[in-house]
């Protein structure tokens, strides 16, 4: 093992010094840290524009934008959110982690790692210019449905820009699984690899699969808005619907793609604080692949309006709630970890608590929509939008901070405040659900979503989601401050992490933060 750790305190990048280290960095720990903090900044971006969604929404009438520039921010969070902020966090943690927790000196293919890291921004920067252009940013929606986005200025910056993210994601993709299958530490079978690294791996193999279905979609989108074709518009033969199949058949896996590395986060996290080996290694390994299969077969549940066969809603929806079922063992297995553990609450378990709850609860209203009757009435509420955001706000990003609190230590070497860091969860935690929850009620009552203004009925409950989306916004500063002054400015980390974390061998030292035991562990009672 010693040779492992040597190889990871190697420096890949010889003499280059300052910006050139970073541009032309091979190293995984590199381009893990230029992962994350792009993805931090675009967090940043998309969160403020958020932040204007919902300035706008505070009181009914038109405030502060007309329809058109509300719209744009709707469809640039959304964009900017998914494609940069929560995949390439998770990218980033893929590269940091993923070497290390199988004893390997680096990722399989470092040049295309980099490669792939500097395709972002040029998307995103692609994708951000058209607001300086006539016409402004795309404004249909981050699903951009055709007919509607094939009528609409600049569209040819978006596909290009997707396209790129596309190309970063499948590369990303083929060296996680090429060095997740070649270069394992000798003797680490398949199901020995911790958990992080196996829902890496389903991650992958699923970004490989749909990502070249979004890009079949946005390429029919262009050729109908440039080349004359037909292939969603009902003028010309062509049919609106197809554009939701194609569309939705990336999007679901995609909505699982960014979740999964959440899951192992969390099992890492618990299984620490909880003083416990996880429970039911295995069982959650068959869990997250039946995840992924099941992925495939669920799409049409987002188009259950679309005038379906009754026979096509039947299967969608039976195969929506199905697909609950290895979700609720993932569930089962990490509250059983917790029980009769010797807990402790910092930080990152606090975020790992957080998570479970709320994404159960973004789970069981997506049962609700799983129902064809009912979601005749929920489709387009913002029922829809609290049921997503319980999801993917509590549950990938909760699960990306939780990471960051978890690996900073092994990551910088120091240590962060941890008073700080349980005020930015309290703050994270208190803003998301008085912003969120609300959003149930309205939802049901019949406030449709993508609208800038609405009915006077629902304007108390979206001033209370306002308000609490300004908090949580606000907190994410506290969390760049807290993460800076750790990196500049953190006492040095001890060689055992976690205070009163006995019997666990992870040190600042260690190879990989995968646990053993050296001594039974504590059990209350």
């Amino acid at each position: 093992m010693s040779a492992v750790i040597e190889n990871h305190d190697h420096d890949h990048h010889g003499p280059q010094k300052g910006i050139l280290r970073w541009l032309f960095t091979t190293n995984h720990k590199d381009i893990g840290t230029l992962y994350l903090w792009f993805s931090f900044l675009m967090f940043l971006t998309g969160g403020a524009m958020a932040m204007g969604i919902r300035a706008e929404l505070f009181e009914p009438g038109l405030q502060l934008m007309d329809p058109i520039r509300y719209n744009q921010l709707v469809t640039m969070h959304g964009l900017i959110m998914i494609f940069g902020a929560v995949m390439p966090a998770f990218v980033g943690l893929a590269n940091w982690l993923i070497p290390m927790q199988i004893g390997a000196p680096d990722m399989a293919l470092p040049r295309m790692n980099n490669l792939s890291f500097w395709l972002l921004p040029s998307a995103f920067i692609i994708l951000l210019s058209t607001a300086f252009m006539e016409g402004g940013m795309p404004g249909f929606g981050w699903t951009f449905y055709a007919p509607l986005s094939t009528n609409y200025p600049n569209i040819a910056y978006f596909v290009f820009a997707v396209h790129i993210m596309g190309i970063s994601s499948i590369m990303g993709s083929i060296n996680v699984i090429v060095t997740i299958m070649n270069m394992r530490a000798p003797g680490m079978t398949l199901m020995q690899m911790p958990l992080f690294v196996w829902s890496w791996l389903i991650t992958a193999y699923l970004l490989i699969a749909v990502m070249p279905v979004l890009a079949g979609a946005v390429t029919m989108l262009l050729m109908d808005a440039y080349f004359g074709t037909s292939f969603f518009d009902a003028a010309g033969g062509g049919d609106p619907v197809l554009f939701q199949h194609v569309f939705w058949f990336f999007g679901h896996p995609e909505v699982y793609i960014m979740i999964l590395p959440a899951f192992g986060i969390t099992s890492h996290i618990i299984s620490t604080f909880s003083r416990k080996p996880l429970f039911g290694h295995s069982s959650m390994v068959y869990a997250m692949v039946s995840i992924a299969v099941l992925s495939f077969v669920v799409w049409a549940h987002h188009m259950f309006t679309v005038g379906m066969p009754l026979a096509a809603e039947l299967f969608f929806m039976w195969a929506t709630m199905i697909i609950a079922i290895p979700t609720g063992v993932k569930v089962f297995n990490w509250v059983a970890t917790i029980f009769k553990g010797s807990i402790t609450y910092e930080t990152p378990m606090l975020f790992a608590i957080a998570f479970v709850v709320l994404f159960t609860i973004g789970g069981l209203s997506g049962l609700m929509l799983a129902i064809t009757p009912a979601d005749f009435q929920y489709h387009d509420t913002y029922f829809v939008v609290a049921h997503f955001h319980y999801v993917l706000v509590p549950g990938a990003i909760f699960s990306i901070m939780a990471a960051v609190y978890y690996w900073l230590p092994k990551w910088t070497g120091n240590m962060y405040d941890e008073k700080m860091g349980k005020l930015h969860f309290w703050l994270s935690f208190i803003g998301v659900n008085v912003t969120f929850f609300p959003q149930h009620f309205v939802g049901l009552a019949g406030m449709p979503r993508r609208y800038a203004d609405y009915a006077l009925q629902f304007a108390e409950w979206n001033a209370v989601s306002s308000i609490g989306a300004f908090l949580f916004g606000l907190s994410q500063l506290l969390f760049l401050y807290i993460v800076i002054k750790a990196v500049f400015a953190g006492k040095k980390a001890t060689a055992q992490v976690w205070d009163g974390a006995e019997g666990l061998e992870w040190t600042v030292d260690s190879p990989a933060p995968y646990h053993t035991f050296e001594t039974p562990p504590k059990v209350n009672g």
